[in-house]
């Protein structure tokens, strides 16, 4: 495997020194629903371009999130595909993709939703609110009481409504719920402010939501047409998803091994929206297609460790992990974790990689953004080289791991490296298909 290359020919040259925010010309469509940390659209082009990747080839982006990586490839005209656990950031990404609606029959329909919402929010005395059940996975105080009463008017509005375009509606609802209406605040983690909103112009704010839609939509529509579709799936399962032989290229940034809970990052709207109603139904997402990549969904039955049971770096990072936990007596139940939340994580990599090999075509490139962690009791992992070598062991060649950028980590005040791990897939499948592992497969 080749050394870590920092040589400028070799890395991206972005001059945004913000380089997860959005550029004003990479709005539309991105901008409807976005994750805040998510990677960003000027990166997806830059290795399209890289990749040399053309109309007649096809895009796979596995750990999809709000569908960055597919909303930017059909906005070239290349057909991509994605892969998401999570079913909000499933429901935004798919509605990205459907640059369909007639956008003044959707500014219509809006109005006369608005509308009736006024009217309602105005005769309705008695606040509304959600079932307790509902109130108990969502952070406390994430929306304040009038706010939230306005917002559960406006959406029983918007189901009434026969229309066609009742994903967007709602899509736009998720999005002004988060920005203008909640008391939420996004860093490295989703918290709560400290300043709360005792009110918020619910409905205006959707309204105003829903015409930066339209006006997407106007400019979308005059773009050529390229098929794009999100799978509702797990990313350690691509074999139930994907046809043989069929990418030729994959850019996606997975989940980093680290405490960071991304079911958090769309609690609110999840419930608002009913993907997600009680404490049963979250552990239910977690247990079932998300990858481990923290202590919130590490669960007893998991097998993922497995196929990294061979893997001797990672195996004495776990080992460095737990020794340093009873170093300095630690003894909560999710610190007792750390050590198998990193091999649960790396293992899930292994069989993502594992699985993706029959759906690759021969040659095809792949473009990994991940980040150097030390979550884990400040015992440092080196994700993309971990990864890089566990993609060489399945028979990948590691063509370079570039540097997207550093980030401050403000709990260990120092940088950490956030990279893009390059890999080429030759076809041939290796002498030993499964190196690191003990599972009988």
């Amino acid at each position: 495997m080749p050394n870590l290359v920092d040589s400028p020919e070799q890395i991206p040259d972005f001059s945004c020194l913000q380089l997860n925010q959005l550029k004003d010309c990479d709005r539309a469509a991105h901008d409807w629903y976005r994750f805040v940390l998510s990677f960003p659209p000027h990166l997806v082009q830059d290795y399209l371009e890289r990749f040399g990747i053309t109309a007649e080839q096809r895009v796979l982006d596995p750990f999809c999130g709000t569908g960055t990586t597919v909303v930017d490839a059909k906005m070239l005209g290349i057909a991509s595909v994605g892969v998401e656990a999570n079913p909000m950031a499933h429901f935004a990404g798919s509605v990205k993709l459907d640059w369909s609606p007639n956008p003044d029959e959707l500014m219509q329909q809006a109005e006369r939703i608005a509308e009736r919402s006024l009217k309602e929010i105005e005769r309705e005395k008695e606040w509304r609110s959600l079932p307790e059940e509902s109130v108990k996975i969502i952070l406390k105080n994430s929306i304040s009481p009038l706010p939230l009463h306005k917002a559960l008017i406006l959406k029983e509005q918007i189901l009434a409504e026969p229309s066609g375009y009742q994903r967007h509606l709602l899509l736009a609802f998720a999005r002004a719920i988060v920005t203008d209406i909640s008391n939420l605040r996004f860093g490295p983690e989703v918290g709560v402010s400290r300043k709360l909103k005792p009110d918020a112009p619910v409905v205006e704010a959707w309204l105003a939501r829903v015409m930066a839609m339209a006006a997407d939509l106007r400019y979308l529509q005059t773009l050529p047409d390229a098929s794009a579709t999100i799978h509702h799936a797990d990313s350690r399962q691509l074999l139930q998803v994907l046809e043989p032989n069929s990418i030729d290229a994959v850019i996606t940034s997975p989940p980093y091994p680290n405490e960071k809970d991304y079911t958090r990052t769309t609690r609110l709207e999840s419930v608002l929206l009913g993907f997600l109603n009680n404490k049963a139904e979250l552990r239910a997402l977690k247990q079932g297609s998300m990858l481990r990549s923290n202590t919130r969904n590490v669960y007893k039955a998991d097998l993922d460790d497995q196929w990294v049971s061979k893997h001797a770096g990672i195996q004495q990072i776990a080992q460095a992990i737990e020794d340093r936990r009873i170093e300095l007596g630690k003894t909560s139940g999710f610190e007792k974790l750390y050590h198998r939340a990193a091999k649960h994580y790396f293992g899930g990599m292994a069989k993502h990689l594992a699985d993706l090999r029959q759906s690759l075509r021969p040659n095809a490139q792949l473009a990994y953004v991940v980040g150097d962690q030390k979550s884990y009791l400040q015992v440092m992992i080196y994700t993309g080289n971990l990864l890089a070598e566990i993609a060489e062991g399945l028979g990948y060649e590691v063509v370079r791991i570039d540097l997207f950028r550093t980030r401050l980590a403000t709990a260990l005040k120092e940088q950490i490296r956030e990279e893009v791990v390059v890999l080429r897939w030759s076809g041939k499948m290796p002498a030993i298909a499964y190196p690191f592992s003990d599972i009988p497969l």
